[in-house]
């Protein structure tokens, strides 16, 4: 079993995402710890690129999102916030996704790492997720037909059986499908294949292209390739970045990144 994290590594962990320590595990502070945990920790891939392995030991995470203040992918950040909620009072489940593709297809299992969350006095279990980009800012209770409206779209979960379906929805658009998953928990280490096959394989879109993206007060802020791609209220603007130095900067300005 995972040591669970010390006193001072919640605290700094908190801090890390400037929240404050919630008194009991409720539906509102894991919605308040959902949301913060997306303003401040981005989604990114920086490693890979850099021919750094990404390891899912839980010191290697704290390492790298606490004390470097670094993000990172689905199963650094997922399972460290799983860590994080264990010890503050709440039930964490780790769950196998499945990830929908451009061409209507779905991804391997254990492509992506998603929590179902249940205890304190949540009414029912609720899908959080922190580690998929740009998804729902906070967690969705897990009932068919669940919906609701987030910044410039709907978002939403249907059931199929033993299948749960997590879509979004456009303003006056259709339904699609993200991702799909069922209820079955997994320890972290059966995620630890998927995980190499992230980082090395060439059919894996981390190997293609750097990404690192944040939710902000007002929208988004992603630096995809040497891209800076800032959305505000809606409305996107994107700027070529013209070399590596501008891309350092861009990531210690907007991130907090220091590569090093």
């Amino acid at each position: 079993m995972t040591t669970p994290p010390s006193a001072p590594e919640v605290a700094a962990y908190l801090s890390r995402i400037g929240a404050a320590a919630p008194q009991a595990p409720t539906a509102a502070a894991l919605a308040s710890l959902h949301r913060a945990h997306l303003l401040a920790v981005p989604f990114e891939n920086l490693d890979i690129s850099l021919g750094r392995p990404i390891r899912l030991d839980r010191d290697a995470l704290l390492r790298k999102v606490v004390d470097a203040h670094r993000g990172g992918y689905c199963y650094e950040l997922n399972g460290l916030f799983a860590l994080l909620l264990r010890s503050l009072g709440y039930a964490v489940d780790l769950v196998s996704a499945r990830v929908a593709s451009a061409g209507g297809g779905l991804t391997e299992d254990f492509d992506h790492l998603a929590l179902v969350v249940t205890g304190g006095d949540l009414d029912g279990a609720v899908l959080a997720d922190v580690g998929f980009g740009d998804a729902f800012i906070e967690p969705l209770a897990l009932r068919d037909g669940e919906q609701r409206a987030e910044p410039g779209k709907h978002v939403g979960l249907v059931r199929d059986g033993a299948l749960w379906h997590y879509r979004e929805r456009q303003p006056d658009g259709e339904w699609h499908t993200q991702y799909v998953f069922t209820q079955a928990s997994h320890p972290l280490a059966d995620f630890e294949e998927r995980n190499v096959w992230q980082q090395t394989s060439a059919e894996s879109h981390f190997t293609r292209s750097r990404v690192v993206s944040r939710l902000t007060a007002t929208g988004r802020i992603t630096l995809s390739g040497d891209r800076l791609i800032t959305t505000t209220h809606g409305r996107r603007h994107e700027t070529a970045l013209p070399d590596e130095d501008a891309v350092r900067a861009v990531l210690a300005e907007h991130f907090g990144i220091d590569l090093g």
